[in-house]
């Protein structure tokens, strides 16, 4: 023992200049004195025994610890790198504490910073952490210094120091928890400062140490962190989130007052489970299962018979999905009241991440749940209404998987109730796509007993017949059609017994939508009704449900306008319906004559006059398929047509002029207008088409002329002579028409009229009007424009045929007076032939 007292001895007899010299003003002489000291102390070729350096130690410690406020950086540093390895290499380095932890306060303990150099600071800090890992239990003594120093380094400027601090922090929680408690709530402040700095290593170890230092402070810390670890949710790097749900997960295992805090730790817990990085999806679902299975064994008593007792997993769950253990579920049900209402608000805050992430969780929450959501139905419903109408289409796709859960775990009986009548007050698109989703997830059983009323609420006019303009209205047309999609997936074949309703309502889509994608929708639902029915294609449906349909109509039929709803189906139904029209003519028929007054809407009359003319252009496939049209063709021209063409001022009226007269241009090229069927109103349509034909619409003239030529060509030499007499006058206007199209077009009138001559004609009888008739049409023979000469000559031809001398003579009067007599010589030569 004195051997070693006296090699102590002369080691410090060795190092005394050295000690002295730490107090001398010339800085290279204090830097090389701890250079030596350092040397023929710790780096001894011999080392020294532990009993001596102990001894060494504490002569050397205060002189040393003076230089830790010396003016030269190296000198600090230098001194304080040999007290840290003295420390290391000493038996029982806390007995030094009592030196050391007043000059770090003194250093670092400030409220202003004091120690200029951002290394020496990480070097103090390193120092302060190395005490407490050394010195265990024993650093209790000096617990309010050290807190006192990390609630400073931990919000230093330096990135290193607060890593760090917190490291520090955390292992002195950890070391001395009994202790630690007393005083933890005075770090929790500087680390939530700490807690957003712009490293993302720095946030990873902040959320650490803030983990330790509430596992083993008091209950108090809990409440303020929280918030602020919900918020490193959102961080863009995943080891900060990882971070957080290590952090959470333990605390939800271990945390001495944790079920004082389930409702507000379990929904941090759960966002994980949805994280984008799968290996944190995966932490946090492992830490939820292990969280259940320990509240399991915690609450054995009151979970017994529900253990002992447990029922089968349901048969009808959401594929690919492992059912949460019974601890989850429970957990989730005793807080789910107290979780739900901030997390609905969440769900439509105005912050983007919040509203996905709130989405998200959402789903997970109702899957732990079950049929305990059958209690917070009403927040539940609500909230899903509006965050179905959010702009980001991530928010809106995972609160339709949470409202599908409401249809696996919640009886039909019950969510019927709520969601239909909320469809019937709201009618927005939102509620349509929560009910859409909702029957997706239902069994199908237990929702069949309900189809009814469901498809009733569908098909009321103020949920179906939008009339909203832009997005919003394609938005309810789109979720119509999901609606019906969700029904024929859940239903398959035991959709027909509702199958009226679905093709009502994709009947209204593709009348009322203006976006051909959601046109194309609507006919792919209808060919998998069709398909559900057992059909080969969508025309059956047609043929099975049109009837129905336009019997639905018969009601109201007569007051509809322009802008009337069942006007736009009716007129998509008798468009898409095909052949199956040709059987449905005595119900179709009085409804467009009714609503083909003169005194309805004009621009309805016009949409149906559209429409009739698509139809009749089509006969063979449409009205006439069955070969019955032209037992109502006389009521179409009689009806329909004739009172509409009688002259009103206006463009509107104007137009449906010219619709009118195109309709009956389409009825007889149709040929379902026989001989027979036109005689009963020849006279009062050629007396309407003589006045149309000078109409101020160009397209009307022409269209009238082509539709008197038709009639001629009908009715050939049944027409009386005397009606034929009163009607050239009227055909010589036109061949002064300002459209040459149009006077063309009356020369071949005249080809027609003439071939009404029968041959028991007599032109000496009527010698007058074959004068004045041979007159008008020699008069344009001498036109400006060689194609109308071209056209007269070919009717003078066939006019010359009922009275050839009478012609001559008319030519040889006039011949003379043309500018050009060619036409004329050919005329007469033409004659000579006869």
């Amino acid at each position: 023992m004195a051997a070693k007292d006296e090699n102590s001895n002369t080691v410090l007899q060795g190092i005394a200049r050295h000690i002295n010299c730490l107090g001398e003003e010339n800085r290279n002489t204090r830097k090389k004195a701890l250079e030596r000291i350092h040397k023929e102390t710790l780096k001894r070729d011999t080392p020294l025994e532990a009993t001596d350096l102990k001894v060494i130690f504490r002569e050397v410690l205060p002189p040393v610890l003076k230089i830790f406020s010396d003016p030269v950086e190296k000198c600090r540093e230098l001194s304080v790198n040999l007290i840290s390895s003295f420390l290391k290499s000493v038996p029982e380095p806390e007995d030094h504490l009592y030196y050391i932890i007043p000059v770090l306060v003194a250093r670092l303990g400030q409220q202003d910073i004091i120690e200029p150099s951002e290394e020496q600071r990480l070097l103090l800090i390193e120092l302060l952490k190395q005490m407490v890992e050394c010195s265990g239990k024993k650093m209790a003594v000096y617990l309010d210094d050290c807190v006192t120093i990390l609630q400073r380094t931990v919000i230093d400027p330096y990135p290193e120091v607060k890593k760090e601090s917190c490291k520090c922090a955390a292992f002195l929680a950890r070391s001395i928890p009994e202790h630690f408690h007393m005083l933890s709530e005075a770090l929790i402040k500087p680390l939530l400062i700490a807690i957003a700095h712009q490293h993302s290593k720095v946030r990873t170890i902040v959320v650490e140490s803030i983990g330790d230092v509430v596992q083993y402070g008091n209950g108090k810390t809990v409440e303020p962190v929280i918030s602020h670890l919900a918020q490193r949710l959102f961080d863009q790097a995943p080891a900060v989130r990882k971070s957080v749900i290590k952090v959470i997960g333990t605390w939800l295992l271990n945390l001495p007052d944790r079920y004082s805090f389930f409702h507000r730790l379990v929904p941090l817990l759960l966002t994980g489970i949805t994280d984008e990085q799968p290996e944190i999806a995966e932490l946090a679902d492992s830490y939820w299962h292990d969280v259940g299975i320990k509240y399991e064994r915690e609450n054995e008593d009151d979970l017994k018979d529900k253990q002992d007792f447990a029922k089968e997993d349901p048969k009808h769950y959401p594929p690919n999905v492992e059912r949460p253990n019974l601890g989850c579920r429970t957990l989730i049900m005793r807080h789910l009241s107290k979780i739900l209402p901030g997390l609905m608000k969440d769900i439509t805050d105005w912050v983007l991440e919040t509203r996905i992430k709130s989405a998200a969780l959402l789903y997970v929450l109702l899957l732990n749940a079950e049929e305990y959501i059958t209690q917070h139905m009403e927040i539940v419903l609500s909230g899903s209404y509006r965050a179905c109408m959010d702009e980001e289409p991530k928010v809106v796709h995972d609160v339709q998987r949470a409202c599908e859960l409401i249809g696996y775990f919640v009886s039909p009986e019950v969510w019927c109730k709520i969601v239909l009548n909320n469809l019937k007050s709201s009618q927005s698109y939102g509620s349509l796509m929560v009910t859409a989703a909702v029957i997706k997830g239902s069994e199908r059983q237990s929702l069949k007993p309900f189809l009814p009323s469901i498809c009733e609420t569908l098909t009321l006019s103020d949920v179906c017949h939008s009339v909203q303009v832009g997005v919003e209205n394609a938005s309810v047309h789109v979720q119509l059609l999901s609606c019906v999609s969700s029904i024929c997936t859940v239903m398959k074949g035991d959709i027909v017994e509702i199958g009226l309703p679905l093709f009502t309502l994709c009947l209204t889509v593709l009348s009322l939508s203006q976006d051909e994608q959601i046109k194309q929708s609507a006919q792919s639902s209808l060919e998998t009704i069709a398909i559900s029915h057992g059909m080969s294609s969508k025309q059956d449906l047609y043929n099975k449900y049109t009837v129905e349909v336009i019997q639905q109509y018969n009601d109201n039929y007569y007051t509809w306008t322009n802008h009337t709803v069942e006007r736009q189906i009716f007129d998509t139904l008798l468009l898409e319906s095909g052949d199956v029209m040709g059987d449905l003519l005595p119900i179709i028929i009085p409804i467009l004559v009714t609503n083909l007054k003169p005194d309805k809407d004009p621009e309805m009359r016009l949409k149906f006059f559209t429409l009739l003319s698509k139809l009749v252009l089509n006969s063979g496939s449409t009205l006439d398929s069955r070969d019955k049209f032209s037992e109502h063709a006389v009521t179409v021209v009689k009806d329909m047509i004739m009172p509409n063409c009688t002259w009103r001022a206006g463009r509107t009226a104007g137009a449906i002029r010219t619709t009118a007269v195109s309709c009956l241009w389409a009825l007889l090229q149709s040929k379902v207008l026989t001989k027979e069927k036109m005689e009963p109103i020849v006279e009062g349509l050629l007396t309407q088409m003589i006045t149309t034909m000078e109409d101020d619409n160009k397209s009307t003239r022409l269209i009238a002329c082509r539709v008197m030529t038709r009639i001629f060509g009908l009715m050939g030499g049944s027409l009386n002579q005397d009606r034929l007499h009163n009607i050239y006058p009227e055909l010589l206007k036109r061949l002064d028409d300002s459209s040459d199209e149009i006077r063309i077009m009356v020369s071949k009138t005249f080809l027609a009229y003439f071939d009404c001559f029968d041959k028991g004609y007599d032109p000496e009888l009527y010698k007058a009007h074959l004068e004045d008739l041979f007159r008008g049409l020699l008069v344009h023979l001498d036109d400006p424009e060689p194609k109308i000469q071209d056209a007269l000559l070919v009717v003078l031809k066939r006019a010359g045929q009922i009275h050839p001398g009478m012609l001559k003579q008319e030519i040889e009067s006039v011949k003379h007076k043309h500018r050009s007599v060619k036409y004329c010589e050919m005329l007469l030569q033409d004659i000579q032939v006869q």
